[in-house]
C-alpha cells in the first residue's frame, strides 16, 4: 500500500509542476518574443556563416545530418564550422556524417574545431573538413574499432535462467551474451571488425594524405593530446575556438561576417524539454528511493 501511495505521489507532483510552471513558460516565451530587438531577426537572416556542433556520443545522426544538409543547400551560408567534443560512437551513424561532410565541403569551406575530444567515430566525422583546428587540451585520434559484449552464462545457471533459441543461418546467433562464443563465431566477429578497420583507416589516410602503411603509429587506437596529433598530421593547427572562426572567415571569404544564430523558438523548445527531462528524473529517482526504503512485511 504504502509503495502504491509513493507512486501516485510521484505523478502528482509531475502533474503540479506542468500545471505550475508550463503556463509560465508560455507566458515568459510569449514575452521574449515581443521583447527580441527586430535587429536579431534580421541578423539571423543575413547571416552568412553557421555553426553545428557534434556533441557527446555518436548513435543516431539523423539530427546532425539534416543540419548539415539544411546549410549546404542555404545559398547565403558561406561556410561551416563543425564544433566537436565527443567520444566517438557507431560506426555507421559517424560514416554518414563524415560522408555528409564531404559532400558540404564540395560546395562551401568546412573547419572542424575541436573543443574537447574528437576520436573514433567523431574524428572520422571530421576527417572530411578543409581544417581541422584542436584546443591545445583535446584528445584527438581513436582510430580503431571495437566489439563488445557481455557473457552472463554462470549468472543465468544460478538464477535458473534457461535459454531457448530457434534459428536459420549458423552465425544468427554470434554475439549472445547467454553463454562463451564460439572459436567460429569469435573468428568471424574478428573478420568484421577488421573490415571495418579497414574502412576506417583507408577514409582517414585518403582525406588525410597519411600513408595507409604507417598505421601503427597514427591509428592503432592511440589517443594523442593534440600537439602530438598536429606532428602526426591529423590536425592542421593548434589554436581556440576565435581563432577557427576567424580562420573559417578567411576561406570562406566573407567582407562581413554574420554568424547564424539559433532560432529563438528552437532554443526556448530545447530548455523547456531539458528543465521537463531534469525535473522527471529527479521526480523518478525520488520514487524509487522512498520504494527501495519501503519494508514489505
Amino acid at each position: 500500500m504504502q509503495i502504491i501511495k509513493s507512486f501516485f505521489k510521484g505523478i502528482g507532483k509531475t502533474i503540479s509542476y506542468i500545471n505550475t510552471y508550463f503556463k509560465t513558460f508560455v507566458f515568459l516565451f510569449v514575452v521574449f518574443l515581443i521583447l527580441t530587438p527586430s535587429g536579431d531577426n534580421a541578423k539571423l537572416s543575413n547571416a552568412n556563416l553557421a555553426q553545428i556542433n557534434l556533441k557527446g556520443e555518436i548513435s543516431d545522426a539523423s539530427n546532425l545530418l539534416e543540419q548539415i544538409y539544411k546549410v549546404k543547400d542555404d545559398k547565403a551560408i558561406k561556410g561551416v564550422l563543425l564544433f566537436i567534443d565527443s567520444p566517438g560512437g557507431a560506426f555507421a551513424p559517424s560514416m554518414e556524417i563524415a560522408l555528409a561532410i564531404q559532400d558540404l565541403k564540395a560546395k562551401k569551406p568546412v573547419v572542424v574545431y575541436a573543443g574537447g575530444t574528437i576520436a573514433s567515430g567523431s574524428y572520422l566525422s571530421a576527417v572530411g573538413a578543409d581544417m581541422i583546428i584542436a584546443n591545445p587540451a583535446s584528445f584527438v585520434g581513436s582510430i580503431g574499432v571495437i566489439m563488445q559484449g557481455f557473457e552472463v552464462s554462470e549468472l543465468a545457471q544460478k538464477l535458473g535462467i534457461n535459454e531457448q533459441t530457434i534459428k536459420a543461418g549458423s552465425y544468427k546467433e554470434a554475439g549472445t551474451f547467454m553463454r562463451k562464443w564460439s572459436t567460429e563465431e569469435k573468428d568471424f566477429l574478428q573478420n568484421l571488425a577488421n573490415q571495418s578497420y579497414e574502412l576506417f583507416t583507408q577514409f582517414v589516410a585518403k582525406n588525410r594524405k597519411l600513408d595507409l602503411n604507417q598505421t601503427s603509429s597514427w591509428a592503432d587506437a592511440k589517443v594523442f593530446l593534440a600537439n602530438e596529433a598536429l606532428k602526426l598530421k591529423l590536425i592542421d593547427k593548434i589554436g581556440n575556438y576565435e581563432q577557427a572562426k576567424k580562420e573559417l572567415e578567411k576561406l570562406a571569404k566573407v567582407q562581413n561576417p554574420i554568424w547564424q544564430k539559433e532560432d529563438a523558438i528552437d532554443k526556448f523548445l530545447k530548455r523547456l524539454e531539458e528543465q521537463s527531462a531534469s525535473f522527471f528524473a529527479n521526480t523518478l529517482a525520488q520514487f524509487f528511493t522512498q520504494v527501495s526504503s519501503q519494508k514489505i512485511y
